[in-house]
């Protein structure tokens, strides 16, 4: 009985005891469970929390993309100089947009930048805003309306586009307005050196060399802990300038940047040789007026920099009255600075860009080649903007910010022109720009210019003169079309039998002499006949253009007035270009005086005498003198 007794209480002891080790297993291995399920879960999360690349590009990581969690905040970055006058360094007003795992988890990413001086707005259109155009060559204008900013919003109002672009790729955005702009302090210089140290100074603060301020006055610091240290930065037109000035610097951590159809010279924006030209679209403006239009800084800092930088330093520099190029414009031309940089360049443009003229991007890639630098060009067809496929900013970015071996470096083809009738999103590949099969064919030019002569390779060329008389009342493309005019004087070749490849730049030297010590110059090459058709595209008509001041025919820094009747040999540069003159058309060489659309309007009546047998077209044509010939036979 007591046997019994002990060993039942034994068994129920044991089974307890087995209860208890069974419920410790389950829970053992529920514990370990749970714990690979943690560790499972937070490898997924780092996995989806880290940029993916695929055939050498940035891929879209749905952990970037949740615009509701990225983190968004303003700071001022200190700089070393103090524009606007008031005694302490100016301060850059910065916006940073990252995804939220830079925060909690300790994420770092490469940047793109954005500089700006548009963010806060612009001066609205006012009569009297821009220069008079319609006075005589070397003479003052009346004194123009100067418009204010008002700043739109509280804070800038920062573009998305690249936020929503790059941010799902796996980068930080940051966007920056410039000196005197938004609610950055100092004032704007347009192409002065503050311009260029103040992307600077926002890039070394992005690698931990510059101080950031919570508030534009305060003294509480932060520091960009989430950068890699690795800067990209691009944009469009002035956008698109900014990027080019800061690597000019060789600013330290910049490692790439996309300018697209940016201002290189701002001498080139506003002149011709030696001639002043406006930009297209933008008849009177000088660089006076584009201060006005951007300065959108603090209302109390406006007197002074309006006296010491527009009135003052501009004025007494910028020289309507000549246009001639002096130490003003050559310190706002970023060619000047190219030993500089050290940044990797893919440019971006468009040959029929009539405001920032293709010069500027050609100018600018050609001195990066010649230096060593990385160098990519895209080229387009069309007007004002436009940025290369987003496949290939990828590639450029992934290269030089994230540091993967993608060979965009190594690439054979360095051009990368979008054809005629071309979708820009599908250029043509180049060995490079211009076409290294392309050479110089000079052409000849014989009598009948008032209705059409011939432009031709024949030497034997008579000592004739032809005359045209300067009215700015009739526009290029009046001048184009009619039959005769004794406003210009138009040379065209054969008819085209077959397409004709033009790559690079065109060049003219005509002799010439006028009836007053000064002329308007201007030269079109145009296709013919003038298409005018509904679907027209701007490649139809106008291949290239060029202007200059023959008072400018020795020297671009000294000009002379000319001698009534006394001829002189003007040598200038048409606009690069690359494009198929199309069989069954005829290339026209026009030269004429004032163009109604891009230069000063004097009185008309001026005469110009031309002397044929020293008066030559120069062109690249692809495949050289033999394209030429079999295009039209």
């Amino acid at each position: 009985m007591t046997s019994n007794l002990y060993d039942l209480h034994l068994s129920k002891h044991f089974k307890h005891y087995s209860s208890m080790i069974f419920s410790f297993k389950i829970n053992s291995i529920l514990t370990i469970a749970l714990v690979f399920s943690i560790l499972s879960c937070a490898q997924q999360a780092t996995e989806i929390a880290t940029p993916i690349f695929k055939d050498g590009e940035a891929q879209i990581v749905e952990a970037f993309s949740n615009v509701d969690q990225w983190i968004r905040h303003d700071l001022w970055v200190e700089t070393e100089f103090d524009t606007d006058g008031d005694g302490v360094p100016d301060r850059m007003h910065v916006a940073v947009t990252r995804p939220e795992q830079t925060e909690t988890e300790d994420l770092k990413l490469p940047v793109i930048y954005v500089s700006s001086p548009y963010f806060a707005g612009v001066a609205a259109d006012a009569p009297g805003t821009m220069w008079d155009v319609n006075i005589e060559l070397g003479g003052t204008a009346k004194e123009r309306f100067h418009p204010e900013v008002t700043r739109r919003g509280e804070r800038p109002i920062i573009s998305n586009s690249h936020i929503k672009k790059w941010i799902p790729r796996g980068y930080i955005v940051v966007h920056s307005s410039s000196p005197g702009t938004g609610l950055s302090d100092g004032a704007p210089t347009i192409g002065g050196k503050n311009e260029s140290l103040a992307p600077k100074t926002v890039i070394d603060w992005l690698c931990g060399r510059a101080k950031g301020y919570t508030e534009r006055d305060g003294e509480e610091e932060v520091k960009a802990f989430w950068s890699t240290g690795k800067v990209g930065m691009t944009g469009t037109s002035y956008n698109g300038t900014l990027p080019l000035a800061a690597a000019t610097t060789g600013v330290e951590g910049l490692e790439a940047i996309i300018p697209i159809a940016p201002n290189t010279s701002y001498y080139n924006y506003y002149r011709s040789n030696g001639l002043v030209r406006s930009p297209g679209g933008y008849l009177g403006e000088d660089i006076d007026v584009l201060y006005d239009f951007v300065h959108s800084g603090a209302e109390d800092k406006r007197a002074y920099n309006n006296k010491t930088v527009r009135d003052t330093e501009m004025m007494n520099g910028m020289d309507r009255e000549t246009g001639d190029f002096n130490d003003f414009w050559s310190g706002r031309d970023y060619l000047n600075q190219m030993d500089n940089m050290k940044a990797a360049l893919l440019m971006s443009h468009g040959f029929n860009d009539w405001n920032v003229m293709p010069e500027h991007s050609y100018r600018i890639y050609k001195a990066a080649k010649e230096n060593g630098l990385p160098t990519q060009i895209y080229y387009h067809q069309l007007g004002h903007g436009g940025p290369p496929p987003i496949s290939m900013m990828n590639r450029w970015f992934t290269k030089y910010l994230h540091g993967i071996d993608n060979g965009v470096e190594k690439e054979e083809n360095k051009a990368y022109i979008v054809r005629e009738y071309d979708d820009r999103q599908q250029p043509t590949a180049y060995k490079d720009y211009p076409n290294p099969e392309a050479s110089d064919v000079t052409f000849n030019i014989s009598a009948g210019g008032n209705t059409t002569g011939n432009l031709h390779l024949d030497t034997k060329i008579k000592s004739d003169t032809e005359k045209l008389v300067d009215d700015v009342r009739f526009s290029g493309k009046d001048l184009a079309t009619v039959e005769h005019s004794e406003n210009r004087l138009l040379y065209i070749t054969p008819k085209l039998t077959q397409d004709l490849h033009i790559s690079g730049v065109p060049k003219v030297n005509i002799t010439l002499a006028s009836n007053k010590p000064a002329v308007n110059l201007s030269v079109w090459l145009v296709s013919l006949p003038w298409q005018d058709a509904k679907d027209t595209k701007i490649t139809d008509n106008i291949i290239t253009r060029g202007w200059a001041d023959p008072k400018n025919h020795k020297s671009l820094t000294d000009e002379e007035d000319l001698i009534p009747g006394a001829f002189y040999t003007v040598t200038f540069d048409l606009q690069p270009d690359d494009q198929i003159i199309k069989s069954g058309q005829q290339i026209g060489f026009m030269i004429f005086s004032s163009d109604k659309e891009y230069t000063l309007h004097p009185k008309a009546g001026t005469e110009l005498t031309i002397k044929l047998d020293r008066t030559t077209l120069t062109l690249p044509i692809v495949g050289g003198k033999d394209a030429f010939v079999k295009a039209t036979n």
